[in-house]
């Protein structure tokens, strides 16, 4: 799990903000229906974001990350990953996730970032997109943008560059590196012990080798997931890592 069922993002909500937001039914291209969240901006925005979750999907948490995003003048969509497998009802906090996880496909996830930037894109003047992803969504954020789908820039929080096959049929991300687009950030714990320091580096080498705008942030002494804790251990790590969201938002869009 990468976070307490009741923690909520370490960011201070701006009092006042007028955003709007909903609950979404999205249909992806293979006819497939997910839940997803969206929070607007009021006035019209340059970037959007498709938030991708950790592992348990569409969860308040990362609800509250989207209206986070809108207070700051940037739309999000927030997707789960489970409506071909779990449909689209809301989950309680000790649903199984992972037999689900195991069957999110390749292919079924980038047709659900597809529906979500098409809905960001719906209604709106043209604007830069980003994909922001933690855990298992770290990796698959950046794996969008080795997809040929016109972002700008895809954020992870605590990806893991290495691993094959999450979700099912990917290559690593750092196979990868030759076919994005976008400028790469990367968030990551220095106390994480499934990423070792090495597959931190060889991605960072990796992505200049090839040419890849890139800023890889290592946090010395945090721990997988440092961002979505209660503790106030981690307080100014996380508040430096959302400062970076939105300055790299600002210089790629």
């Amino acid at each position: 799990m990468c976070f307490d069922t009741d923690a909520l993002p370490p960011i201070t909500p701006i009092s006042g903000a007028a955003i709007h937001h909903d609950d979404l039914v999205l249909t992806a291209a293979d006819g497939a229906e997910f839940a997803a969240f969206e929070a607007r901006a009021e006035h019209h925005p340059r970037s959007g974001v498709v938030v991708l979750p950790d592992v348990r999907g569409l969860f308040r948490f990362y609800e509250e990350l989207g209206l986070r995003f809108a207070e700051r003048g940037v739309d999000a969509v927030v997707i789960d990953y489970f409506g071909r497998t779990a449909g689209i009802s809301k989950r309680t906090d000790d649903w199984e996730y992972m037999p689900h996880v195991e069957l999110v496909t390749q292919e079924g996830l980038e047709a659900d970032v597809v529906a979500a930037i098409h809905r960001l894109r719906s209604g709106r003047e043209p604007m830069s997109l980003f994909t922001v992803g933690f855990c298992f969504g770290g990796s698959n954020s950046w794996h969008q943008a080795a997809n040929g789908l016109g972002l700008a820039g895809a954020v992870g929080f605590y990806g893991n560059p290495s691993r094959p096959d999450r979700p099912k049929g990917a290559p690593p991300v750092v196979a990868r590196v030759g076919e994005m687009r976008g400028a790469i950030l990367g968030l990551m714990g220095g106390d994480d012990p499934g990423i070792p320091q090495a597959d931190v580096d060889a991605y960072r080498e990796a992505l200049d080798a090839a040419g890849v705008k890139n800023e890889i942030v290592v946090y010395e002494g945090a721990p997988h997931s440092f961002f979505d804790r209660k503790q106030d251990d981690y307080a100014a790590d996380s508040a430096d890592a959302w400062e970076r969201v939105l300055a790299f938002i600002e210089a790629n869009g």
